[in-house]
């Protein structure tokens, strides 16, 4: 249980995957799921449940509630930084984060049920709008990035236009109406959404407090399923194929059931759970797919991270860190560093939160960078941007003087035809 097999090992190389636990009392911690190895903390931040996302490659956001004031923040961190590079302010409190793919927008939801929609990395709140009567539990953003579903304490589930919310020239007057579904969904709160990628009828399944999953189709709120736990469910993972589930129990075990019956026997048999080997010491908080869906990734509330061969149902790894405290979410990056491989990822000494460089790729040192540089190259973009300020200005007085000339000249063109043309007509009456 100390390694992948080198198969797993190799295949989790090339996808470049990090996974990330945050932490209502500890920093937020970067595992590298090939060796084990911690990687990098990440200081300041005491996130609340599903408070942890990444913002697009260059940032990680995550939901901050101050232990002294109780006030709320997002925090912004680059890879390179262990501290916060950006300090958000928002209006109360937040948990549940979600960012656009390209993570120019990021969204979070409050105590008092709203819903707020934020520029990256400005931290504009472009909108706020009220979404639940009760505080707002998960976010989620639809597969084609369209719509923004949000889940609240108050079991419901609405699902917004994101181009609505982030609009300049949408009418504030009519946010209460940005809503396109609103519907009841569970008897007690909402923990969790997953979205079908494969679904061309836009299918989506929610975790409840109640002890239920539900699937929803998403486009009218038309309720399809529900599939009856012995615990609450706080999240829930589905295999690249989308046949099989895995759904995080409370009660520390991962369940298994059939997303897609394989014959007309299963479908009558109706579902059936089956619970993995082995369990945690706390509550599941989040499960995910990694290494193309050869291993699931399960982080709990006990600090205990494992991950699992999908096919042998077994774990392969336990990753355990004694700074980290309890685990509040736990989110997997794919795609950072070069395409050369990070089969091993170089770090400072783990838990050094004095800033510098976190992040050394084998073969890519694009990201063991400094504060010093960072600000370095931010000066120089700053003069790049008021040199191409300053081009554009010229070249826009040069093209209102040469409108101007011309004017002129269409002017004096003018006045010249007219001249002529009042000499031939006095000519002509002379010659008359």
């Amino acid at each position: 249980m100390s390694s992948f097999s080198s198969s797993s090992a190799s295949s989790s190389s090339s996808l470049h995957e990090v996974i990330l636990t945050s932490s209502p009392e500890g920093p937020i911690t970067a595992y590298n799921p090939s060796s084990g190895a911690i990687l990098a903390h990440f200081s300041g931040s005491r996130s609340p449940r599903r408070g942890l996302a990444f913002a697009g490659k260059p940032f990680i956001a995550a939901s901050h509630i101050s232990p002294t004031t109780g006030s709320g923040s997002v925090h912004l961190y680059n890879l390179w930084s262990s501290t916060p590079l950006h300090n958000i302010p928002v209006p109360e409190p937040v948990a549940p984060l979600a960012t656009t793919a390209d993570g120019s927008y990021l969204f979070t939801g409050g105590l008092s049920g709203n819903v707020y929609a934020i520029s990256v990395p400005k931290g504009d709140i472009l909108r706020s709008f009220s979404a639940h009567d009760k505080p707002v539990s998960c976010l989620k953003i639809s597969p084609d990035g369209s719509l923004l579903i949000s889940g609240g304490d108050d079991g419901v589930i609405a699902t917004v236009p994101i181009f609505q919310l982030v609009d300049e020239h949408t009418d504030d007057k009519n946010l209460d109406d940005l809503m396109l579904q609103k519907f009841v969904a569970h008897n007690d709160s909402v923990t969790a959404i997953t979205c079908c990628m494969g679904s061309c009828n836009s299918i989506i399944i929610s975790c409840s407090m109640d002890c239920t999953c539900k699937f929803w189709r998403l486009l009218n709120g038309t309720h399809l399923s529900t599939v009856t736990f012995p615990c609450a469910i706080m999240g829930l993972a589905l295999d690249p194929t989308e046949t099989d589930f895995f759904a995080a129990g409370s009660d520390g075990l991962i369940y298994k059931g059939l997303l897609k019956y394989q014959s007309r026997q299963q479908m009558h048999k109706g579902q059936e759970l089956v619970t993995l080997a082995n369990r945690h010491d706390g509550v599941v908080v989040s499960v995910m797919m990694m290494n193309e869906g050869k291993n699931l990734v399960s982080a709990a509330e006990d600090g205990s991270v494992y991950i699992w061969e999908i096919e042998k149902r077994q774990v392969v790894m336990v990753l355990k860190n004694e700074l980290a405290g309890s685990i509040s979410e736990m989110v997997i990056a794919t795609g950072i560093g070069g395409s050369r491989g990070c089969g091993v990822v170089k770090t400072g000494k783990a838990g050094n939160d004095s800033g510098g460089g976190v992040f050394e790729m084998y073969g890519e040192k694009l990201l063991d960078l400094s504060i010093k540089n960072t600000i370095e190259l931010e000066n120089v973009m700053t003069v790049a941007e008021k040199d191409r300020s300053k081009a554009i200005d010229m070249l826009e007085s040069a093209i209102a003087m040469y409108e101007r000339l011309l004017e002129l000249i269409l002017k004096e063109a003018i006045a010249m035809a007219g001249t002529a043309a009042s000499n031939t007509i006095e000519k002509e009456k002379d010659g008359m």
